[in-house]
């Protein structure tokens, strides 16, 4: 209110028509003025943060792909608890949706909905916010990029679009601009994700399945003294020259690949280990061949199942040893422990889902239900 009308009030002085004419005049080019320039102004932006995680793409991508997984990380569902969402019938994959409703002002209402997908590589999104001046939509998208480094991937989440002539008026008066906003939401995004997926990639599970028997059979394999502590890193390369030898020599595999300890020496950290690939029948290798073919005769076992990474086979061996007291077992004086990769981690990209199946022989056969 002018200093002219607040004296008019005062003195209770008429304004003269001149004058109100004059000073609507005024108020009329102001927001004339301003229309020009919130309207002339770039109302573009395409923001995108992007961070390097340890963890294959595939692990990341089944995280950000489906929506119910947003609950735990998506920035503007932490800003409002009493945020309400509704899940489409579809959640992951082309075609799939949900939105959202808060008394949040930085929150509000929307919608999502997934474009395309080219899985573990890109998904691009559509997000429409909903506002009292009217709906504003723009493109998301995700991109997900292997790096140098063995099981790393550098993730960038992106939003692009362009504001309408109410958003940048009430952007114009907030203390920081969209853009900024946007990233700053995003990184944190990355963060909780990252954390999310290194804390399922750690995740194990081990149950003794009790006592089995175990067929036997022939098997390809090699053999090497190590430590204890270099066992991981010598088997993939003693497997990978048995599974090349099998290749060259058109040999099929009878089961998935498996380690026998022959000889272990706790005290000073070393093991004989063999790594080896079962076949169906005898073959004969030619002297001096690097891989030979063995045979396991077929052994009665305590059979213990670990689910997630190799470097917690030291707690499911333990719990097979407390199985076997616990029941009075005993363990075969000359047969040799093995453990068998059930499945191929090559094809199997989150570690929490390797399974390794731990077989201690015993002597004798026992009533399987105790």
């Amino acid at each position: 209110m002018s200093k002219l009308i607040i004296l008019a009030q005062i003195t209770n002085t008429p304004i003269p028509m001149k004058i109100l004419k004059y000073l609507l005049f005024l108020i009329l080019i102001v927001l004339i003025g301003g229309a020009i320039y919130f309207g002339t102004k770039d109302g573009k932006f395409d923001v995108a943060e992007s961070k390097v995680m340890e963890a294959p793409a595939e692990v990341i991508y089944n995280n950000v792909k489906d929506y119910k997984n947003w609950q735990e990380w998506g920035p503007w569902m932490k800003l409002d608890s009493a945020i309400v969402i509704n899940y489409a019938e579809k959640t992951e994959g082309e075609g799939a949706a949900y939105s959202w409703s808060s008394e949040h002002m930085e929150v509000g209402d929307g919608s999502m909905k997934t474009l395309k997908v080219i899985p573990n590589k890109e998904i691009d999104q559509k997000i429409t916010f909903n506002t009292p001046v009217g709906d504003s939509e723009s493109d998301v998208y995700w991109r997900f990029e292997a790096t140098e480094t063995p099981g790393q991937t550098k993730v960038t989440w992106g939003m692009k679009g362009e504001q309408s002539f109410m958003e940048k008026v009430f952007m114009s008066f907030q203390d920081e601009d969209m853009e900024t906003g946007i990233s700053k939401m995003f990184q944190q995004g990355l963060t909780d994700i990252e954390t999310i997926v290194k804390a399922e990639m750690e995740s194990f599970s081990v149950n003794v399945d009790g006592v089995t028997q175990y067929g036997g059979g022939y098997y390809m394999f090699n053999s090497t003294a190590s430590k204890l502590s270099e066992i991981g890193e010598k088997m993939g390369a003693m497997l990978g020259q048995v599974a090349g030898y099998m290749e060259q020599n058109n040999l099929n595999m009878a089961g998935m690949p498996f380690t026998i300890y022959n000889e272990i020496d706790e005290a000073n950290g070393t093991t004989i280990f063999t790594a080896a690939i079962p076949v169906k029948e005898k073959i004969i290798t030619p002297a001096g061949s690097p891989v030979l073919c063995g045979y396991m005769e077929p052994v009665t076992t305590v059979k213990t199942t670990l689910k997630g990474q190799y470097k917690y086979l030291s707690k499911a061996y333990d719990k097979a040893q407390a199985y076997i007291a616990q029941n009075n077992l005993q363990v075969h004086p000359t047969a040799k422990m093995f453990e068998v990769y059930a499945n191929d981690p090559g094809e199997v990209p989150n570690p929490a889902n390797w399974i390794t199946e731990i077989y201690i022989p015993i002597v004798r056969p026992v009533n399987p239900e105790n």
